[in-house]
């Protein structure tokens, strides 16, 4: 298990002397991503993990990026007017190596569990573990019949036993999300400094065929001991709702980056072969293009709404919101069409490259296993029974359905 941080930190004022605009921030995004891609076969095996794409992020300040500018950060993932180029950001990494970008946006997802339910104490102390030690953060949510349980012990310390499963980034992220049911069976979001407790992890659990590089191993926690430092937010916290559905337009983001990879090469692939002139070709180019456009308004009408509807990402934890049901149901429409985005981008690339392009060493045999992994998302048919459901329960007309005006 990597226990020795690879890159020199910057300080915060280091930080603050770069000031990183935006801009600047997507254009190195996009450097990124195209080492990603160069480097993705090398890692394409089990139990790998994508260390130079990492210290590439970290050296970046994308490790800090989703941190409010006060701590070192741009606020990517909680300034809900940020929103788009936090998907931007999200997609261009995906774009280079889906194993890469589920891995980022655990690591965004953490952050931002953190600032929405976290005490300012806590909010400071893991800022400077992502700012200040490059710690890689993720959420570790699944788990099977072993799954985590969270036991109180006195003295504000407390004890997991338990497993979780597709811990992607075994190893390498050193504070993940490993959170588990109390007594009450209430859910307690705890996290878990790796590198000071001892755990099994089990990288036989993992033989995927696809996302071969996220180390998404069985990790089991048993007896390692927490104080309440280390618990985030109130029990029941994580399934809280607009915060739990919104946040899958960011994977939604990941996944499109995937298409637009499968995109780009099956146009290199075509030129090589000389076929861009082909008709046929030319069609089944112009659904993919039509497709990935799709999602791409898809983001973009998200990130409008997610900014219309508060300032923090979902909201702030302390408010309720009448137009919550409204950012759920968007929400599961952007990840169930985005899905099938990228299913028909698979299939249109298949037909365009034939068998011929889909062998080793070429590019898309590998994107179209890891897109085709990674479009598993749990609860597909109840994101799309919530929308049904939405919209049953509304009376408005359809052009004004998803319509949202705010003064924030």
């Amino acid at each position: 298990m990597r226990k020795v941080d690879t890159i020199a930190p910057l300080s915060t004022n280091e930080i603050g002397q770069q000031k990183l605009s935006l801009v600047e921030v997507l254009v190195k995004a996009e450097e990124i991503a195209d080492f990603c891609a160069s480097n993705a076969a090398a890692i394409d095996v089990n139990g790998a993990f994508p260390v130079k794409e990492f210290d590439s992020i970290s050296q970046a300040g994308l490790l800090a990026a989703p941190l409010p500018p006060e701590l070192g950060g741009l606020g990517l993932g909680i300034d809900s007017s940020r929103t788009w180029e936090t998907l931007q950001l999200l997609k261009h990494i995906g774009r280079g190596n889906l194993a890469v970008g589920r891995i980022y946006e655990g690591h965004v997802n953490a952050l931002q569990l953190i600032q929405t339910f976290g005490t300012q104490a806590q909010i400071e102390a893991y800022a400077s573990d992502a700012r200040d030690r490059h710690k890689i953060f993720g959420v570790w949510n699944a788990e099977a019949s072993d799954g985590v349980k969270v036991f109180p012990m006195g003295d504000g310390k407390y004890q997991l036993q338990g497993s979780k499963t597709f811990a992607s980034g075994s190893g390498y992220v050193e504070r993940p999300f490993a959170s588990g049911a109390l007594p009450d069976s209430s859910w307690q979001m705890c996290i878990v400094p790796m590198e000071e407790v001892a755990t099994v992890s089990d990288p036989a659990w993992w033989q995927p065929s696809g996302m071969r590089a996220t180390a998404s191993f069985k990790v089991d926690f048993s007896g390692v001991e927490l104080d309440a430092g280390a618990l985030i937010g109130k029990p029941g916290d994580y399934y809280r709702q607009p915060w739990l559905t919104t946040g899958v337009i960011r994977f939604a983001a990941v996944q499109l980056g995937g298409a637009e990879a499968l995109f780009n090469e099956t146009r290199k692939y075509l030129d090589k072969l000389g076929r861009t002139l082909d008709p046929y070709q030319q069609t089944r180019v112009g659904q993919m293009a039509i497709a990935i456009e799709s999602g791409n308004l898809w983001l973009r009408g998200a990130a409008d709404l997610v900014k219309a509807y508060a300032p923090t990402f979902a909201g702030d934890a302390n408010t309720s919101n009448e137009q919550a049901d409204k950012l759920v149901a968007y929400a599961n429409m952007v990840r169930t069409a985005i899905e099938q985005i990228c299913m028909d981008a698979i299939q249109l690339c298949e037909r365009c490259v034939g068998t011929r392009g889909l062998l080793p060493p070429i590019p898309m045999e590998r994107i179209i296993r890891d897109l085709t992994l990674y479009l598993r998302q749990p609860a597909f048919d109840a994101a799309i029974a919530n929308v049904g459901q939405y919209a049953l329960s509304e009376s408005v007309p359809a052009h004004s359905l998803w319509s949202y005006e705010s003064d924030n």
